[in-house]
């Protein structure tokens, strides 16, 4: 039976998959890494109490990108290439969803319209990731070399996303809601079709790889286009609604370091 438990397994299981599965994850967390801390040192004067938060979310995926070269290193693999299309974080960039790069290289402070965006683009972002490593961690919480870096990044991703949704609020409460809701909405329908497209691409490439047949294939291919269908009509929504997290300032909370 084809499951997300029975997927997952395979593409674990096999030196090749795995190698391009961990070089696409380290890869686009590294690059998050680098946004937030360009980001944390350019906050304008009046948000300075962000920076550091900021820095720490970086920090944080510095720490995953760490953490995938490490399981790499582990079963003696190199990183393996990215390929364009399955880079999503590269994606979301080149389709003006966050803040171009171009502007986080220029030295000079952002506004708060700048820091909306990337709030809202964070809150996107982030609820997939923490959907994605709660699948993870559903089925492989105990894998003996995955399960403490499944545990720990899906960790981060919850604390990570509960940030965003407090100072998303703490922002509306200050005029800003109708800018944030607005950039909320114009990022989930983005997103949600870049998944389905960086989705496609990954299971291309892991059906080569893997030598999956024609059938097999074609059903995981319909079923990111369900996914899709549903985010399209409904599933967005979650994307876009903000409530106050049940544990306040995540971030100001000691950070976990992987050894």
């Amino acid at each position: 039976m084809l499951s997300a438990r029975s997927l997952f397994q395979e593409i674990l299981d096999d030196d090749e998959s795995f190698r391009l599965f961990c070089s696409i994850a380290a890869s686009g967390e590294s690059q998050g890494g680098w946004e937030n801390a360009r980001i944390a040192a350019l906050v304008p004067p009046g948000e300075r109490g962000l920076a550091p938060k900021i820095a720490r979310h970086g920090a944080d995926e510095d720490k995953h990108g760490r953490i995938f070269r490490a399981l790499l290193k582990k079963r003696g693999l190199a990183p393996a290439p990215v390929p364009p299309e399955t880079d999503y974080t590269a994606l979301l960039e080149r389709h003006g969803i966050g803040l171009a790069h171009d502007r986080l290289r220029a030295d000079r402070p952002l506004g708060v319209p700048d820091i909306v965006t990337y709030l809202a683009h964070s809150r996107v972002t982030e609820q997939r990731a923490s959907e994605q490593m709660e699948l993870l961690r559903r089925h492989f919480a105990d894998h003996p070399d995955m399960g403490r870096a499944v545990r720990m990044i899906s960790d981060d991703e919850d604390n990570h996303l509960a940030y965003c949704h407090e100072e998303l609020l703490r922002l509306a409460a200050a005029g800003h809601g109708r800018a944030i809701q607005r950039t909320l909405r114009a990022c989930a329908l983005a997103e949600i079709r870049i998944y389905r497209d960086v989705s496609l691409a990954v299971m291309a490439h892991m059906g080569r790889i893997l030598g999956w047949p024609g059938a097999k294939s074609a059903l995981l291919a319909l079923g990111i286009h369900a996914v899709y269908a549903y985010e399209r009509v409904l599933g967005w929504r979650r994307m876009v609604s903000l409530r106050m997290p049940e544990h306040r300032n995540a971030l100001d909370r000691p950070a976990t370091e992987y050894a």
